[in-house]
């Protein structure tokens, strides 16, 4: 299979907005070809480029059985076809490598991957019965009580945190400490403007109305991240009684899309808005952990990724990691030697937010400009997801025109 290439600019995301924010009334599935219709047109493109495209959504919205070939069609393009995925918080993984297959195959040669979703609002779904007692159905709140029930693990995400954490010893002290360097991260991605955001993302950033017709508000970031200081965290008592994971150490639910295209090498340059820079997609790897231990799944998932690009841990320049809890990064960085302080430059989902499906299509492009500006080098994005499991990335830019800078830091000494 001939390696993919993601040209190198043809990418974007919505800021993202807390739930019950300012994207609530919008359909996920409209809002993201509304979104994908505005960004190709700022780049001189048309959906009519793509002969192949991926959805990645998690939350069901009204009419959104019909997926992709919905949103393709609002976007520009009503010929062409494609699936649409659900892989929980792995999504955004599943749906780039689907895209890298069917690229690499020769099956297509641009497509569109593109995730979306919702949180805010969430389904109430009945499951009729008509053999239960006096035909009563089944009930659940698509999002929230998924959140708090495995049906395996028969455990809420956050238990599985606290199971880890007891697993490695690690108090509310140290998980507090990476909290901190990861909000100082992601101060750096706001400085100046929002600089680093802008590289990627339409900022400020009008929110339109439910018919997309006027504009409803502005956006000059993402929406929901508050100031954090060691005093304010050390004021936060852990979520569960006698655990360690406190309202800090955890992302929070939200809105939003994020889009990537993938196409052949000679269709990445046509496109790149730098053709002497080239992103090649280099690996993927998933696994599953022990039951309940959900966040110890992307180091076997990263280990796997790393030898289907060929390399190993001490060749990566950056790391990025959807990481709902700050317990993800330490375990990681136990277990690989890779330098917790260093990893998640410019921010990730503990910060701004988690949509679900478009959350590591986010990682995964803040990851390709940070290796941007460093001229260059392989970068790895992990995940974990529902049901105990995770998938990561290995991603490779090129730029013929700078040095490769090499990895953001030497791997941990001491305790990571």
């Amino acid at each position: 299979m001939d390696s993919t290439y993601i040209p190198y600019g043809v990418y974007w995301s919505t800021p993202y907005a807390r739930w019950q924010g300012s994207f609530a009334h919008l359909h996920s599935i409209e809002f993201g070809a509304h979104v994908a219709k505005a960004e190709l047109a700022k780049r001189g493109l048309a959906a009519g480029l793509f002969d192949y495209g991926i959805l990645g959504t998690t939350v069901p919205q009204f009419r959104s059985f019909q997926g992709f070939n919905w949103l393709i069609a609002l976007a520009g393009n009503p010929d062409i076809a494609g699936p649409t995925i659900n892989q929980a918080c792995a999504t955004s993984a599943r749906i780039l490598r689907m895209a890298d297959q069917e690229t690499g195959d020769g099956a297509a040669s641009c497509s569109l991957v593109i995730a979306a979703d919702r949180t805010s609002n969430g389904p109430h779904v009945y499951y009729p019965n008509p053999e239960g007692p006096g035909a009563k159905g089944r009930a659940e709140d698509w999002v929230q009580d998924n959140f708090q029930d495995d049906p395996w693990a028969r455990c809420a995400m956050i238990n599985t945190a606290e199971n880890v954490a007891r697993k490695y010893q690690i108090p509310t002290s140290r998980q507090h400490e990476i909290v901190l360097r990861r909000y100082e991260q992601y101060a750096e991605a706001c400085a100046n403007g929002h600089a680093f955001h802008k590289r990627y993302m339409t900022l400020p950033f009008e929110v339109p109305d439910a018919r997309f017709i006027k504009t409803r508000t502005t956006l000059d970031g993402d929406e929901g991240v508050h100031n954090t200081t060691a005093e304010g965290l050390a004021r936060l008592k852990p979520v569960l009684e006698g655990g360690t994971v406190t309202y800090g150490g955890q992302t929070h639910p939200a809105d939003g899309n994020t889009a990537v295209v993938v196409a052949t090498r000679d269709k990445a340059r046509e496109l790149s808005r730098s053709p002497g820079i080239e992103i090649r997609i280099a690996g993927f790897g998933q696994a599953r952990t022990e039951k309940a231990h959900m966040p110890m799944a992307p180091v076997p998932a990263a280990k796997r990724a790393l030898a289907d690009a060929g390399i190993g841990i001490k060749d990566i320049a950056a790391v990025k990691s959807h990481n709902p809890f700050v317990i993800n990064d330490i375990v990681f960085a136990h277990e690989t030697g890779y330098d917790v302080m260093a990893m998640n430059n410019y921010g990730c989902s503990l910060v701004w937010g988690h949509p679900q499906g478009p959350t590591g299509l986010r990682c995964i492009v803040e990851l390709i400009e940070e290796l941007a500006m460093r001229g260059g080098g392989y970068g790895l994005f992990h995940g974990c997801a529902a049901g105990d499991s995770g998938m990561a990335v290995v991603i490779e830019v090129s730029d013929a025109g700078r040095r490769v800078i090499g990895r953001a830091a030497a791997p941990a000494t001491s305790r990571p």
